[in-house]
């Protein structure tokens, strides 16, 4: 561990005895990262290829199991504090963070584990609502710690599907197990390839070189965001409910461009269920093409298909905002950048961007302006590297 990960480790072990005290078991550290996707979008709940990685960026969890059957929860980057009974723990919190972790321990009681009170203190550097997953870097080092500490020997697979099952069931959103997944299974300078319906995926190096992956954050309010991803569920829902009666199709992402062109003709009355098919259909492609590009170092290539990708998300998924088509559109324009798209869930979020390593600086300064200028807003800026998945953290044992 790097001696400013001890530092920060430190300075958070202070805060969580200043807000909780000594009492209790041994105090343990755990991390999870935040994820980009890299390409492969609105295709995991469909059965579809996604290629993201995890980030050095993420989420922090101190716990100290209490044995007194209360359960508080605090944030480093929130004031908002919470302490609750045993009966209260099955139910949500308001709107807020704490929805996340309380998810997790429904998860867990739902499967027969007693749980018995801990002390919780979250501190996470991934920018909230930015499309980098900080919900699921959240729920699944909450299991992860959770499994530590109860000593349930989940497997890793079990850890991200409760973790899934925690944002389903428990927070109302309906995503697949992408974000969950790349959170747990991330590997340093790799990204993954994952077939979100058998979860097969393999670790494909990343050849960045002279490259670096630049992640450009709107900060646009998301404000219609869970209710427009659920509706896009839905809208792929009804396209496979077209298809399956002619295709020997049980899921869309089984769904190929050229089925599609043979039987548009289903979709006369539902016009907006023919754009997300093709959109669902297309990108999972764009995927299968993205990989061995990447592994062959085609950077020019894999930049054109993250292009193709934010075009459709665009025109035929519906999921951009003018906030990140402003920012896409001006990262294209420096000649340099091999490609840009939305990452997350869109309506706001952020861009991903594959920018020279010599011209990280100018492209921050040259697209900050600009953007500032078109839409009003300031945009943040960071240089990703591809990190580790859900870890524990050592901690001085006297803490």
């Amino acid at each position: 561990m790097s001696a400013v990960v001890e530092q920060s480790i430190e300075r958070l072990v202070e805060r969580f005895n200043q807000k909780f005290g000594r009492e209790g078991e041994q105090l343990l550290a755990f991390f999870a990262p935040g994820r980009i996707n890299l390409i492969g979008e609105y295709t995991d709940f469909t059965g579809g290829l996604v290629f993201p990685c995890g980030i050095t960026q993420g989420t922090t969890l101190l716990i100290r199991r209490t044995h007194n059957k209360q359960y508080r929860f605090a944030s480093t980057n929130f004031d908002l504090m919470a302490q609750l009974e045993q009966a209260e723990i099955n139910q949500t919190y308001g709107d807020n963070w704490i929805n996340y972790p309380l998810g997790v321990l429904d998860q867990f009681t739902r499967n027969g584990v007693e749980l018995d009170g801990f002390d919780c203190l979250y501190s996470g550097n991934v920018p909230n609502g930015a499309g980098l997953s900080s919900s699921a870097s959240i729920e699944v080092v909450t299991a992860f710690a959770l499994n530590t500490l109860m000593g349930t020997h989940l497997s890793l697979l079990d850890q991200v599907k409760i973790s899934q099952a925690a944002e389903n069931d428990f927070v109302g959103m309906k995503c697949g197990i992408m974000d969950q997944f790349a959170v747990a299974f991330a590997q340093t300078d790799h990204a993954m390839m994952l077939n979100c319906h058998s979860l097969e995926h393999r670790q494909v190096p990343l050849k960045l070189d002279t490259y670096s992956i630049v992640v450009s954050n709107t900060n646009q309010r998301r404000e219609l965001n869970e209710s427009a991803y659920n509706d896009r569920v839905s809208e792929c829902e009804r396209a496979l409910t077209l298809l399956k009666p002619v295709l020997n199709i049980t899921y869309l992402a089984q769904l190929t461009p050229e089925a599609l062109d043979q039987h548009q003709s289903l979709f006369s009355n539902d016009p907006v269920a023919l754009k997300r098919a093709r959109h669902v259909c297309e990108e999972n492609a764009r995927v299968r093409a993205a990989v061995p590009a990447l592994e062959s170092g085609d950077m020019a290539e894999f930049g054109r298909l993250m292009n193709a990708s934010h075009d459709s998300l665009r025109d035929l998924f519906e999921v951009s905002s003018e906030p990140l088509n402003q920012l896409v559109n001006l990262a294209r324009e420096q000649t340099s950048v091999l490609g840009s798209r939305l990452t997350g869930a869109g309506f706001g979020g952020c861009t991903v961007s594959i920018v020279p390593n010599a011209d990280v600086e100018k492209f921050q300064q040259v697209v900050g302006k600009a953007y500032t200028a078109a839409t009003g807003l300031t945009a943040d800026f960071y240089a990703m590297q591809p990190g580790d998945g859900v870890k524990q953290l050592s901690i001085e044992t006297s803490a």
